[in-house]
């Protein structure tokens, strides 16, 4: 079997519910991924795109009929150039890249494009259809932004409470106080504030509609301005507004390919996909899920935690980013090292490939040569993959972890 590797990534930055990107529609910000990610590859003939696997969370809007499709469209590539949407809610984009990769493997293809978008601002509001025609009662429209919509009825009550219900629930398992996921809030601030200040994301972002810089970054977030947020979920909870991943708009694209198709491509590969990891559990402990998912993508990929130089877990809540690392009992300074999603935003369908493409520059400035990418997923499930360093700038005999 061929080996998977990642060539480039770009993503869109990052808009707040109702900002800046609220008036481009999903499909254009799926387009403008696509188009910056294969212009790192100027040598690259379009029409050689074996496949594009896109991941899309709610697809009940403009990103209905194959987001991934119309981004192909839109962005201008030759029409014989295919492609497909997955969704696995949060974990769209990681899919698409776990997809993508293994169709590499497997010798489907040489070179796919995989990635994932959200605009969680233009998600539809739906009405449900009636049983009948002309219903006399009155109709509930329903938002498709975010969480659980048209309950089914034979679904256990307690496996629909609210996403910020469930991470209550964790913290109350695992007695993590507010102090601590709020300073984990403040930390992801600044560390993505310093991450655009010192140029870190300049590479990996590619302007769109006059944003040019995440916007939901906020560099004066302290403990004293996060204390003042009341709970959004419980009278006397701990989750806020301030430790909990807002709302955000966004695209992220992945440009993946075989060892054999470097020349094609016309770039060196940056990071070889080395493991690969789900799991579930019952739907209130979704953030807890990546435990075990990292578990399983580290054991596929044949190491330890002992020789991880870097984590991007994705920041759905402070709590569970918490929960997770604790259980793996790594040391925090190696996680999201750039800031997380509490700062920069969780479009739901593009967290996956912000995730890989981050990791995989962090270990090339860190001189690391494995990272592990986590992400927990609504409904209860987690996925995680493992990335080995292989740029040629690296010395293969000096990497900062042994």
């Amino acid at each position: 079997m061929s080996e998977a590797y990642l060539y480039a990534a770009v993503r869109t930055p990052f808009g707040r519910f109702n900002g800046a990107l609220a008036g481009v529609r999903p499909d254009d910000l799926a387009a403008t991924a696509l188009t910056g990610v294969l212009a790192e590859a100027p040598g690259l003939d379009p029409a050689a795109v074996g496949d594009v696997v896109w991941g899309n969370a709610n697809g009940a809007g403009e990103d209905n009929r194959n987001v991934g499709r119309m981004a192909v469209l839109l962005a201008g590539l030759p029409v014989s150039v295919p492609a497909t949407t997955v969704n696995r809610l949060c974990g769209s984009g990681l899919d698409a890249a776990m997809t993508a990769s293994r169709t590499l493997e497997s010798g489907d293809a040489d070179v796919v494009v995989a990635g994932g978008v959200e605009s969680m601002t233009r998600a539809p509001w739906v009405l449900p259809k009636s049983d009948r025609p002309f219903p006399a009662g009155n109709v509930t429209a329903v938002s498709t932004t975010l969480g659980w919509r048209l309950v089914n009825e034979a679904m256990p009550a307690e496996w629909t409470v609210s996403l910020g219900e469930s991470n209550e629930l964790l913290r109350e398992r695992f007695d993590i106080s507010r102090d601590r996921q709020d300073e984990f809030a403040v930390r992801s601030h600044k560390l993505a504030a310093a991450a655009w200040d010192t140029g870190f994301y300049d590479g990996l972002v590619v302007p769109v509609a006059g944003l040019d810089r995440d916007e939901g970054i906020r560099p004066g977030t302290s403990m004293d301005r996060l204390a003042a947020l009341k709970p959004s979920f419980r009278p006397d909870g701990t989750i806020t507004a301030g430790n909990a991943s807002p709302l955000s708009d966004g695209a992220a694209a992945l440009l993946l390919g075989t060892g054999a198709a470097a020349d094609r491509i016309g770039l060196e590969p940056l990071a070889r996909i080395a493991g690969r990891g789900a799991h579930a559990v019952e739907p209130p402990m979704f953030g807890y899920a990546p435990v075990e998912a990292a578990e399983r993508a580290l054991g596929r990929a044949g190491i330890g935690w002992g020789d991880v130089g870097a984590v991007e877990l994705n920041e759905a809540f402070a709590v569970q980013s918490l929960a997770c690392v604790d259980a793996w009992g790594i040391d925090p300074e190696i996680v999201n090292t750039r800031g997380g999603a509490l700062a920069i935003g969780h479009p739901l369908g593009a967290s996956g490939g912000r995730l890989l493409g981050t990791l995989a520059k962090v270990l090339r400035e860190r001189r690391e040569r494995w990272g592990v990418a986590a992400i927990c997923i609504g409904v209860g499930q987690a996925l995680a993959v493992v990335l080995e360093n292989v740029t040629n700038e690296v010395d293969r005999g000096m990497w900062t972890r042994a």
